[in-house]
């Protein structure tokens, strides 16, 4: 109900519909950040993980408050900048909150699915810091509206992520398992837009000429890194929890075979990745006929997801 008031309120300009939903939103992401920090506060075997997830809810916090304030800013105008407060409010959100998210799971993720050895401690360290402090600094210089501190903090970002990568590689190529099938596809593609989204973002603050650089790198970081990451770990995760929770005839252990159906995923991934690259060009081109094109490949891939998802639900019935 918050997110359908919060958007309902933003297509029409209603502001008690976007504070109403606004709080909503703020209400169930606050239920989330304590049952995520209870787990956390289990975690002590796994300190890299457990600390990427703090970090997350720590921005969490903050692009919650940022977005309320956002709100109620339309009526009152108490903020001195609100297009600073915006910036630093997606940055908390993309790269702070799902990106902290993101990267302290995929520690126990990515090499749980290659079957590989555990990834350096130190540089995984490395990596956690240089990332809490890139966000740290980007939220104050966007708040500061200072483009050489978002230059630097962007910097800062394409280091961590860099070593981030290199550890995700180094899983895969020490895995015992080498054919990982189509959802590696997206997640390795995802790892590709978190460093276009980061480069146009220096791109952007260092005043590089780029059709439309604001509005291309919201799309690349929500679209291009996050999304794909995203519907990548499901399709991989998804039928794997399944069949750990039933079984078959006699008691034996379903097969993921048994419970996944390839040409959904297909669909998706070749929709996904059309429609990521129509919108990438329509909003550089500045047409809209290419971004309706993507959106509609957006929208088939996304219901290729949902019959791929129901196909299981279905199964394990």
């Amino acid at each position: 109900p918050g997110i359908f008031m919060l958007t309902y309120g933003m297509a029409i300009g209603h502001e008690t519909a976007m504070i109403v939903g606004g709080i909503g939103v703020a209400v169930s992401l606050a239920v989330f950040a304590v049952v995520v920090a209870d787990n956390l506060r289990r975690a002590r075997d796994m300190p890299i993980v457990a600390a990427h997830g703090w970090g997350a809810v720590v921005s969490l916090a903050g692009f919650s408050g940022l977005g309320i304030a956002l709100i109620v800013n339309f009526s009152s105008g108490f903020l001195p900048d609100h297009q600073a407060a915006s910036i630093a409010h997606l940055i908390l959100a993309g790269f702070g909150f799902m990106g902290l998210l993101a990267f302290g799971f995929s520690h126990v993720l990515i090499p749980m699915f290659a079957l590989s050895h555990t990834l350096p401690p130190h540089l995984g360290w490395m990596e956690f810091w240089l990332a809490c402090a890139a966000c740290g600094l980007a939220t104050a210089a966007a708040l500061l509206d200072n483009p050489i501190g978002l230059a630097v903090a962007a910097v800062m970002g394409l280091c961590a992520s860099a070593i981030y990568v290199l550890l995700m590689n180094t899983a895969l190529k020490t895995g015992m398992r080498k054919r990982l099938g189509l959802s590696f596809v997206l997640i390795k593609s995802s790892w590709a837009a978190l460093m276009i989204c980061l480069a146009l973002g220096l791109a952007t603050v260092l005043g590089v000429p780029i059709p439309n650089e604001a509005t291309l790198f919201g799309f690349v970081l929500l679209a291009g890194w996050l999304l794909t990451f995203l519907t990548g770990i499901l399709q991989r995760i998804m039928p794997f929890l399944a069949s750990m929770h039933v079984a078959g005839a006699g008691g034996k252990p379903v097969m993921l075979s048994e419970l996944t159906t390839e040409l959904p995923l297909k669909v998706h991934a070749g929709c996904h990745a059309g429609a990521v690259t129509l919108c990438s060009l329509g909003i550089i081109a500045n047409s809209g006929m290419l971004v309706r094109f993507g959106a509609a490949l957006g929208l088939t891939g996304a219901m290729a997801l949902a019959v791929f998802t129901f196909l299981i639900v279905n199964r394990l019935r």
